[in-house]
């Protein structure tokens, strides 16, 4: 398995959530991180209750705003690199019908979770690419493996992501640039609470789902694990959405049939 000690990794979402537990287990495991997301008081307390807080680097960014971060990106590698790992795991959901939605709020999702993700990765892969060594991560979701009500533009996102990177691993195919995408189900996180509704504001609840979904840290677990063995792709879920992944793949006619049904 890889050793991350001494490895310099860039954590995005780090604020809370998946991205907050990866930021510990990965600061306990010897890695010196650069931790980023809109939030730079989240980001310095997740920083301080690292292990050698002192080793880690805060770096607030916003992925909607994708257009500034080749230079962002330049810029960081500069003075903290060179990145042997970028994680993407910051992102926004939704909790809205398709009949309630505006452009405005698809394209603001697309751009946070499809562009901004490819914005801040290609620049950094590109000096990967010249080092002939890197990994890309990307924490993507079940959703990306399959569709449900009132998550379309999330879900055609999470698609999006899985589309390119699984395209990106063929071209970087015979060489040490590694690519792995993780599918999460629910965790209990705040993306519920952080979704945005019809009217572009936080949903403000908590799903059921993700309620009695895994905990954070055992799915950053199951994600370091995946970075420590090269793993192509990971489902990290449980229950309906597990079985949901092997429905949709071997029974699309009965996947579409239940899955219209349920409370999501």
């Amino acid at each position: 398995m890889r050793d991350l000690s001494g490895k310099r990794i860039w954590l995005t979402g780090a604020s809370s959530g998946i991205g907050e537990a990866l930021a510990y287990i990965l600061a306990a495991k010897g890695a010196n991180l650069i931790l980023s997301a809109r939030n730079v008081t989240e980001l310095n307390r997740v920083r301080l209750a690292c292990r050698s807080p002192d080793a880690h680097k805060v770096v607030p960014l916003d992925l909607e705003q994708y257009r500034g971060l080749e230079a962002l990106a330049e810029d960081v590698w500069g003075r903290f690199g060179p990145i042997d790992v970028l994680i993407n795991n910051a992102g926004v959901s939704q909790r809205y019908l398709a009949l309630e939605s505006t452009m405005a709020l698809d394209e603001k999702i697309m751009a946070t979770n499809f562009f901004g993700t490819l914005a801040l990765t290609r620049p950094l892969l590109k000096k990967m690419a010249a080092r002939k060594i890197g990994h890309i991560v990307t924490v993507s979701s079940v959703l990306g493996l399959y569709g449900v009500q009132t998550r379309t533009s999330y879900s055609a996102s999470k698609h999006a992501l899985r589309g390119y990177f699984n395209s990106l691993r063929n071209e970087l195919y015979g060489t040490d640039l590694r690519v792995t995408n993780i599918y999460p189900g629910y965790v209990t996180t705040k993306v519920s609470q952080n979704a945005l509704n019809a009217e572009g504001q936080a949903y403000g609840k908590m799903d059921e789902g993700h309620s009695k979904g895994l905990s954070p840290a055992a799915c950053a677990q199951r994600i370091v694990k995946a970075i420590e063995r090269d793993e192509a792709e990971v489902v990290v879920a449980k229950g309906k959405e597990l079985l949901g992944v092997y429905i949709s793949r071997f029974f699309p006619a009965l996947f579409r049939m239940v899955s219209a049904r349920s409370k999501v």
